[in-house]
């Protein structure tokens, strides 16, 4: 490692302070920071020693992520070969997988850490960690065979539009990997919808039976998946969401380290239980319901991107609510808005890509107002006290 820092150190020289390149300094402190811990501390003002840094941070996160890329590389070349009906092994399946989604995480990468850097060099600061993550969720939620370049203008726009617009990492209201899989799916729907495109060259087989469970319950079908098959996630899907089992091992280390916060988490999915539990109590009370409301609750739970979107999107501290009042309402409300989205608008059965960029752009009232109430509250104290302290002299 001495050698690497020796090299860094000799390649930094012409962009030091005052010399040739300063300008282009921000693209050579971000590949250094990459690979060593910043090797300047804070001179004034009030600061905390600690060792968890934004780079620290996001590299957790990108950890708990890879238990359900794995599973959806796998699952990938499962659903591939299982519509092929051909005898396939473990790694055929995961190797088919990976020749699909390597070349996706690399565009990702590739195209918004190169807007990045150029904003970085255009407003002369340092490159935030913040596309580390986002970089790899926008190939994990959309589906396996969407072309390159859709990705690579979806990126574009998650980066320019979502977050740069606003001021970049931390100053975006909207989360950026939805941002991407909202303009991909509005701007290239017939990619983002139906059988075939959750399935691997799906346009090379005859009859595939590849579409997503949300996706059948709303044209009326039957349900021919078991609820393991949901938790598991052997079934069509976006590229890493259909896992439950891998998705909540992601959940658990995000909470043990506290990056991601438990009360979102817990809430979105009580909200979504809540919703759930509503429609399967329709038909007790005369109401006539379809597929998506008699579907079991806990199946609700199992399925589409609800458990991806609660444990990596909705806890984006970013762009999530802020006071811990605020945190219960925001996760509540989006696993809520989740379900009520899938059964009321069977166009558009899966939720909680809107339910999430709804909820974005509500955090900031929900705080708003927790913290009026706080105030309230304590006015309310103080005035008491107060009359207390005039009776008693």
């Amino acid at each position: 490692m001495e050698w690497i820092r020796q090299k860094l150190d000799k390649i930094s020289e012409p962009f030091g302070k005052g010399k040739k390149y300063e300008k282009y300094a921000p693209a050579v402190n971000a590949i250094d920071t990459f690979l060593f811990t910043p090797n300047h501390t804070t001179k004034k003002g009030a600061h905390i020693r600690d060792a968890v840094d934004l780079k620290r941070v996001m590299i957790t996160v990108v950890i708990a992520l890879i238990p359900a890329l794995l599973f959806g590389m796998w699952n990938a070349g499962y659903q591939y070969y299982s519509q092929l009906g051909e005898a396939f092994t473990f790694w055929d399946a995961l190797g088919h997988g990976a020749l699909k989604i390597v070349p996706m995480i690399v565009v990702s990468y590739a195209v918004g850490l190169g807007i990045e850097f150029a904003f970085a060099i255009f407003r002369g600061h340092d490159v935030n960690e913040g596309y580390l993550v986002t970089g790899l969720l926008i190939p994990m939620i959309m589906p396996i065979d969407l072309p390159l370049w859709m990705l690579a203008l979806s990126v574009v726009f998650a980066v320019l539009i979502g977050k740069e617009a606003f001021g970049g990492t931390g100053m975006n209201i909207l989360n950026p990997a939805l941002t991407a899989r909202a303009f991909a799916f509005f701007a290239y729907p017939t990619y983002m919808s139906g059988n075939k495109v959750w399935v691997s060259e799906a346009s090379n087989v005859e009859a595939v039976s590849g579409e997503t469970i949300l996706g059948s319950l709303a044209a009326g079908d039957d349900v021919s998946h078991s609820m393991w098959d949901m938790f598991y996630g052997v079934i069509p899907g976006s590229v890493a969401e259909t896992s439950t089992l891998f998705i909540l091992a992601g959940a658990l280390l995000l909470i043990l380290t506290k990056v991601g916060n438990w009360r979102i988490i817990l809430s979105g999915f009580i909200g979504a239980a809540v919703m759930a539990l509503i429609f399967n109590a329709l038909p007790s009370l005369g109401v006539a319901g379809n597929e998506l409301t008699n579907f079991y609750w806990v199946n609700h739970l199992l399925i589409g991107g609800l458990a991806f979107g609660i444990v990596f999107m909705a806890t984006d501290p970013v762009s999530a609510a802020q006071t811990l009042k605020g945190m219960w309402i925001y996760g509540f409300l989006i696993g809520f808005f989740s379900i009520m989205i899938r059964v009321f608008n069977p166009a558009y059965p899966e939720g909680v890509m809107l339910a999430i960029l709804l909820m974005n752009v509500f955090a900031p009232t929900i705080d708003h107002y927790v913290i009026q109430a706080n105030i309230k509250r304590r006015r309310k104290r103080i005035k008491t006290a107060t009359g207390q302290v005039k009776t008693a002299v």
